[in-house]
């Protein structure tokens, strides 16, 4: 039974609808077409927009943290979310040749971190805070030894029941190297209302690149997506040996 809204007149107990007349129905059906003829002409208006091109400028400044020499011939953008398990399987299957590839002068990374999954983390927050930790590495200095290890650690930390706080992430940063000022940083949540803007950034360049679409673990050449990145990490070779190119 449905429930009255507050103040609706009630009707009396030998109520009968009225016919509509024809005149009536006439007006409904045409405002029923408009609408229908709107709702179409919403979705292939959508379905037909352009998105602009993905500006290399606004990935550059977003990157919650870079490694690998500037001078790389190919430079790679990567999509994550600390709260994604896809991401976390990503790391666990390229994390290592990435760095590898990054160690050999091969490849320039950018990491984009986004936090559009914080309310899927136990704590409704990890992403973002997981993202500025990475951030208070990048501007305290640390470097690139201490971003893998720490990187590594936070995909370890994700997925349970419940995830590190704050003062435990910090904990974290210590054991993989992080200076004390950066241990701080990471403390204090200093740096997460930035690491959410730059997500944010980030996520609309990735929506740029997809027609709107945004998934994560993605990973960008110029601006175009590379397939297989969750099917091992024979993906590198094959973008290092033959250029950015899918």
């Amino acid at each position: 039974m449905s429930k009255k809204t507050p103040g609706e007149p009630k009707q009396a107990a030998n109520y009968q609808p009225r016919a509509t007349s024809s005149r009536s129905t006439y007006v409904m059906i045409g405002v029923a077409v408009a609408v229908a003829a709107l709702i179409i002409g919403g979705l292939v208006w959508s379905s037909n927009r352009d998105f602009p091109p993905v500006e290399d400028e606004v990935l550059a400044e977003n990157a919650a943290f870079i490694v690998g020499d500037p001078q790389a011939t190919i430079t790679v953008d990567v999509f994550e979310d600390f709260t994604c398990p896809a991401c976390k399987e990503f790391e666990s299957q390229s994390g290592t040749s990435l760095a590898a590839a990054v160690q050999a002068g091969q490849l320039r990374v950018r990491y984009h971190l986004l936090t559009f999954m914080d309310e899927k983390s136990p704590s409704g927050d990890y992403s973002s805070r997981g993202a500025g930790a990475i951030l208070c590495l990048a501007r305290g200095g640390d470097d690139v030894a201490v971003f893998n290890r720490l990187h590594a650690e936070l995909f370890a930390k994700a997925g349970g029941d419940s995830d590190p706080d704050n003062a435990a992430i910090a904990v974290m940063a210590a054991q993989s190297g992080a200076s004390e000022a950066t241990q701080k940083c990471i403390a204090d949540g200093a740096q997460i209302d930035a690491a959410r803007a730059m997500g944010e950034a980030s996520r609309q360049q990735l929506g740029n690149s997809n027609d709107g679409r945004v998934a994560t673990p993605t990973v960008l050449v110029a601006g175009e997506a590379i397939e297989g990145i969750n099917e091992g990490n024979a993906w590198i070779e094959k973008l290092i040996s033959g250029g950015p190119s899918n």
